[in-house]
């Protein structure tokens, strides 16, 4: 019952920031527009090909509602979960939109594109502390930065010179900023593809696409 309970008590406290980036993703996936119990986002994660253990899902969600990430409501016998509405009202900032976008790919890309998209899109490297804000933890940016395939690389230019003019978020001082400067024709084809995403989902095309011309984003691959 000790061991039990310890491995309850380890999971409950588990930092979200340390949670594989795909479950993290999924999870948002899953309760945009509704509200589901512990027991109903493991059943569906592992529809999706993610079969996590029960206490382990607790540890997940209960995470995520102490980082203001998830809303927690108690409806005897189950707690149940949904998204918080003020992300859901910031879904729209530049951060939101990539890191919707990027779980679709294969999650060993996610960094190096979500760093390509971003880099192209202010035309100026990518912060640490952005990653974050594209839903990419920690881990994540280190693990890839350490793998053979990595392709990020600190910026040949004091980083300072970049955060003249950036009011939106705090750049902490020291804050180390990656660039891409060969990309893997892979990262730019998923680059792409998410740019034109942003881009449709941004502007009012109406009246601009023939009724006969395919729209699939296939056409652009």
């Amino acid at each position: 019952m000790k061991s039990t309970a310890n491995y309850i008590r380890s999971v409950t406290n588990y930092d979200a920031v340390n949670m594989s980036d795909n479950i993290y993703l999924l999870i948002n996936e899953i309760l945009k527009g509704k509200q589901l119990s512990i027991s109903g986002v493991t059943r569906e994660l592992k529809d999706k090909g993610i079969d996590e253990h029960r206490l382990v899902m607790t540890g997940y969600l209960r995470a995520l509602k102490d980082l203001r990430k998830l809303n927690e409501v108690e409806i005897p016998p189950s707690k149940v979960y949904s998204i918080v509405e003020t992300e859901q009202t910031d879904s729209m900032d530049i951060y939101s939109l990539i890191s919707d976008h990027i779980r679709s790919i294969d999650p060993s890309l996610m960094v190096p594109v979500a760093a390509y998209v971003l880099s192209r899109t202010l035309d100026r490297p990518v912060f640490k502390e952005e990653f974050t804000k594209m839903g990419l933890s920690a881990k994540s940016l280190t693990d890839y930065l350490s793998s053979p395939e990595c392709e990020l690389h600190l910026t040949d230019k004091n980083p300072k010179e970049y955060t003249t003019g950036i009011t939106k978020i705090k750049v902490p001082v020291g804050e180390p900023a990656y660039e891409i400067k060969k990309a893997d024709p892979a990262v730019i084809k998923h680059s792409n593809c998410i740019l034109i995403r942003i881009l449709r989902s941004s502007v009012d095309l109406g009246g601009l696409i023939p009724k006969t011309k395919p729209t699939s984003l296939e056409d652009f691959r």
